[in-house]
C-alpha cells in the first residue's frame, strides 16, 4: 500500500465516502483510530447502518460525536424475529434525528435464515412503508433472495421506494432491473476478489451516477487485506478496482461517488 499522503494526493482534492461500515461493531478506541486511518487515506464520510434497535443509542451517540459519520437506523433480516409490538411508532420518532439519513439495513437472507422468512418480508415491507411515509431512502440487504425481493419490489405500494442495494451480488440480470428503478448500488471489496465475476459484470451495465463504494466494515476486506477485518480506509482499494474496471482516474471516480451519496441521502448534506 502507498502512503497515506501519497494516497490522499492521488484523490486531487476530492474524497471518498465509505457508504456502508458496521463501525458500532468496534471498540469505541477502535472506532477513532479507524476514522483517523481513513482520514488520511482521503475517505472523509462514513455511513454506519443498524442491526437492531438495541444498537441505537450507541451509534446515535458515536454520530453525533463526528463530523461527517452518518447512520440509518433499522433491523436487518438477521434480527427480524426481534421486532416487537411499537417498534414501529419508536423508529418513526428516532428518524427524526439529523444524524439519521436513510432506514435499514433491512432486507431478505435466503441464504442463513436466521429469521423465518415470512418474518423477514413482514419487517421489511413495515421499514420501506415507515420509509415512504418519511422521504427517506432505504438500505437494503439482499442475500439468495433475488426472485422474492422483486416480486415484493414490484408491488404498487412501493412504487415510491428510494433505495441503496449494500454490497449488491444479484447479478446483471437483477442489477438492469434496479437500474431501471433509478435505485444505487453499493461496490464492495468483492470487486477485488479473483471469483468475483458476477460483481464486475455488473459494471458496465451500471450508470456511474448510481454507484457507491463501501467496505461493509468489519466484512469483505479487498485485496490485499482479504481475510482481514475489514477497516473503512480500505474503501479506497475499492474504488481505485471500479475506476480501474472503468477506466477512469480515481479523482473522477471519487467525485461522482461523493455526488451520488448525496443525492441518495440528501439529509446526509444538511446534518
Amino acid at each position: 500500500m502507498s502512503s497515506a499522503a501519497n494516497d490522499a494526493s492521488i484523490l486531487d482534492g476530492e474524497i471518498l465516502i465509505d457508504s456502508h461500515c458496521h463501525l458500532q461493531s468496534l471498540e469505541p478506541g477502535d472506532r477513532i483510530d479507524a476514522l483517523a486511518a481513513a482520514r488520511e487515506r482521503g475517505i472523509d464520510g462514513f455511513l454506519l447502518p443498524c442491526i437492531q434497535l438495541s444498537e441505537v443509542d450507541d451509534i446515535l451517540e458515536f454520530c453525533h460525536s463526528q463530523e461527517r459519520v452518518w447512520c440509518a437506523l433499522g433491523v436487518h433480516p438477521h434480527e427480524a424475529r426481534t421486532w416487537k409490538a411499537g417498534d414501529t411508532s419508536r423508529l418513526e420518532a428516532l428518524l427524526d434525528d439529523p444524524k439519521v439519513v436513510a432506514v435499514g439495513e433491512c432486507g431478505l437472507d435466503f441464504h442463513y435464515d436466521t429469521s423465518p422468512r415470512k418474518k423477514q418480508e413482514e419487517v421489511m415491507r413495515t421499514q420501506w412503508h415507515i420509509a415512504q411515509e418519511q422521504d427517506l431512502p432505504v438500505v437494503i440487504h439482499n442475500r439468495d433472495s433475488n426472485e422474492k425481493m422483486l416480486e415484493v419490489l414490484g408491488c404498487g405500494e412501493f412504487q415510491h421506494l428510494k433505495a441503496d442495494f449494500h454490497s449488491f451480488a444479484g447479478g446483471r440480470s437483477m442489477a438492469e432491473t434496479l437500474i431501471e428503478r433509478d435505485f444505487y448500488l453499493g461496490v464492495t471489496g468483492m470487486v477485488t476478489f479473483k471469483a468475483a465475476d458476477n460483481i464486475r459484470e455488473v459494471l458496465p451495465a451500471l450508470p456511474k451516477d448510481r454507484c457507491l463504494v463501501e467496505t461493509d466494515t468489519p466484512y469483505l476486506a479487498p485485496i490485499p487485506y482479504r481475510g482481514k477485518p475489514n477497516r473503512p480506509a480500505y474503501v479506497y482499494e475499492v474504488a481505485q478496482r471500479v475506476a480501474q474496471e472503468w477506466e477512469m482516474p480515481l479523482s473522477e471516480l471519487a467525485r461522482q461517488t461523493t455526488e451520488n451519496f448525496f443525492r441518495c441521502y440528501p439529509k446526509a448534506a444538511s446534518s
